[in-house]
Order: structure tokens, then C-alpha cells, then sequence
């Protein structure tokens, strides 16, 4: 599969490391229930067709990539830095703009 980079453009997937669904850039307020916690961390669907994942080009520009794709054909719609996306700055720790910088991705697997 090749990843249709913003900054490097079309690369191999073996220079990323999938990071899991975008869910968890959407993290549960800091006064929500604890099932609220247990239910970002610990529940993914497992879609056969359209995703949004998480990508970062680890060797490559160390972005954090959303890709837009179908599991099934292994077609990719749409690939954005994650920095660009609605409401990123402050919201996940990275920032707006096309920085090299390594924006920084949620937790996965610790509770806040």
C-alpha cells in the first residue's frame, strides 16, 4: 500500500506505524465518567469498508497523517496532517501548520 504523504508524498507503507482509529484524537472531557475513559481506550469498531486512521511517518517527515480509506479495496480517499484538522491546536497537543515537528498523538492505553 502505498501512503500518499502530505509533506513526502506517495511513500511505502512500511515507513509509517498505524496508530489506530481517529477516535482517539476525539478524547472524553476531563469530567466525564469513568465509563466514558473506559469506552475511548477499550472499544474500537472493526469496520470492513470506509476508516479514518491514524498514521505517523516514522521514517519519513514524522507526521501525524489522517487517512481517510476503505479496508476492503485498500483504497485511500484523502490523507491530511492531522495539525490541520478543525479545532487541532490545543485540542491533542499538536499544532496548526505544516511544521516537521513531531505533533503529539493521545495516549493509547493510558487514562488521564
Amino acid at each position: 500500500m502505498r501512503i500518499p504523504c502530505p509533506l513526502c508524498g506517495p511513500r511505502d507503507r512500511r515507513e509509517f506505524y498505524y496508530y489506530g482509529s481517529d477516535d482517539y484524537l476525539n478524547r472524553p472531557g476531563e469530567d466525564a465518567p469513568p465509563e466514558a475513559w473506559d469506552d475511548h481506550l477499550h472499544l474500537r469498531d472493526n469496520p470492513a469498508g470506509l476508516t479514518r486512521d491514524l498514521w505517523y511517518h516514522e521514517q519519513g517527515c514524522a507526521a501525524w497523517i489522517e487517512l481517510h480509506r476503505n479496508t476492503v479495496t485498500h483504497e485511500i480517499l484523502s490523507a491530511r496532517l492531522v495539525a490541520e484538522r478543525a479545532g487541532a491546536a490545543g485540542a491533542n497537543g499538536a499544532s496548526t501548520g505544516t511544521s516537521r515537528k513531531k505533533a503529539a498523538a493521545p495516549a493509547k492505553g493510558t487514562k488521564a
